[in-house]
């Protein structure tokens, strides 16, 4: 499965929550576009037939949706026969009716006749008079009006199985609502609440407005604007990890408790000795006889060595030794953990500035990469994160963690936005395949729930 899939599968949060956000935005001052309708209307059934059935749906699913579409088009033409059996019916009672009518005419006209010739015939008797004929009644012309017979409807064009199932035809009104200051508000509204921060989501929105105010949009078409804005602002950040011809590369790994350090070490461990590198790794949480163990999991699963120190030891004094013995040993890469810690412990952050200058006394240019692990359910909180560890540590570049489980995934638009720190990688879950460069585009189309 590709990565992109997964992450749009599992980033479902986040996307489902400015989706739902947009379909009730726009439907609120919106309205079906008629013009949308027809060409919905006009498209040909191959259209939507072209979809690849093979790669959406199983042979039962196929087997099923042909039956389906045979059912369909069955009904489909009874409908018509009846509709046409229906108008010759009320077209023949509305013929009877009209000749009944005119029968009636005739013969009250014809009685009518005959009473005024029999009234005449009687005076003339009396008076003896001369038989005067009768005078001509003058000659009516009787108009029957036709009835039209209603013309059964024509039948909607067809629509591919596809395009049943899926709901797709006449009954596909694209809805549209006219881009104002409101609707823009809402908008706003709609990417702080994913978490994109204040100044983030303004700018985005008044960047989509741009040129584009008094126009209708459909919500799809909102989505590939705000999934191009947002791939717009992390596209600069979007940076691998630098790899130098300095041996041993040393990379620090930071981060607050439960961010997934370890876990992302283990992962990028194994994806550098794949690549070819050699890699050690230096069990720097010596307080959490936990993290050791994780760590030399890891390290057995990607032929990796780890070293530790007995619990409690210094983690300074380990990161010092595990250079020597990197170097000694020719490693490309030096990887240390560090224990977790919250950024408003002082403590804390003061040992981990003693390891960075502990670091820098064997090597003055080290570590050359600093990376902080960050947890996306964290939402605006990693924001601080960044700001304290980056003050302590030099922070070189970002990995956030657990996207797949939170509606906050808006936070890393924000970061890229406030600091244009490079981000790494990002993970959507636990396998060593879940940790991947991170892709701007996809991830704005994912966060969006844009299917393009």
């Amino acid at each position: 499965m590709a990565f992109f899939k997964k992450l749009k599968d599992r980033l479902f949060k986040s996307s489902s929550k400015i989706d739902e956000g947009l379909e009730a935005i726009v439907g609120e001052g919106g309205a079906p576009d008629e013009a949308a309708v027809d060409q919905v209307m006009d498209a040909p059934a191959q259209a939507v037939e072209e979809v690849p059935d093979a790669q959406t749906l199983t042979e039962r699913e196929r087997t099923a949706a042909q039956d389906e579409a045979e059912r369909a088009e069955k009904a489909e033409a009874a409908a018509r026969e009846r509709a046409a059996q229906e108008a010759a019916q009320r077209a023949a009672q509305e013929e009877e009716k009209q000749a009944a009518a005119e029968a009636a005419e005739r013969a009250a006209h014809l009685a009518e006749q005959d009473a005024r010739e029999a009234a005449r015939k009687d005076a003339g008797e009396a008076a003896g008079a001369i038989d005067v004929p009768p005078p001509q009644e003058p000659l009516r012309t009787t108009i029957t009006p036709v009835t039209p017979i209603p013309e059964a409807e024509p039948a909607a064009p067809k629509r591919g199985i596809l395009g049943r199932l899926l709901g797709r035809g006449e009954d596909a009104a694209v809805v549209r609502r006219v881009l104002d200051d409101a609707m823009l508000e809402q908008l706003e509204e709609l990417l702080i609440a994913a978490d994109m921060g204040v100044d983030t989501a303004l700018r985005v929105t008044a960047n989509m407005a741009e040129g584009r105010l008094g126009k209708k949009l459909s919500v799809n078409e909102i989505k590939m604007l705000m999934s191009d804005e947002i791939a717009r602002i992390m596209e600069p950040v979007a940076k691998p990890l630098p790899i130098y011809a300095k041996k041993p590369q040393v990379v620090l790994v930071v981060g607050v408790n439960g961010s997934g350090k370890t876990t992302t070490i283990g992962k990028l461990a194994s994806q550098f000795r794949a690549a070819g590198k050699k890699v050690v790794i230096a069990a720097g949480d010596t307080f959490r006889a936990a993290a050791v163990e994780q760590l030399q999991v890891w390290g057995e699963r990607a032929g990796v060595p780890v070293l530790t120190a007995p619990q409690g030891s210094d983690p300074a004094s380990l990161a010092f030794d595990a250079m020597v013995k990197a170097e000694a040993d020719g490693a490309d890469l030096l990887m240390i953990d560090t224990a977790g810690r919250l950024q408003n412990r002082g403590d804390l952050m003061e040992e981990l500035a003693k390891i960075v200058r502990v670091i820098r006394k064997k090597d003055p240019d080290a570590p050359h990469n600093t990376l902080l692990v960050l947890d996306a359910t964290t939402g605006q909180n990693a924001i601080n994160q960044v700001k304290v560890f980056q003050e302590i540590s030099d922070v070189s570049g970002l990995v956030m963690t657990k996207l797949d489980g939170t509606a906050k995934g808006g936070v890393l638009v924000a970061l890229a936005d406030k600091f244009g720190l490079p981000i790494h990688a990002i993970g959507v879950g636990e396998q060593i395949d879940d940790l991947q460069a991170f892709d701007p585009q996809e991830f704005a189309d994912a966060l969006t729930g844009l299917d393009r």
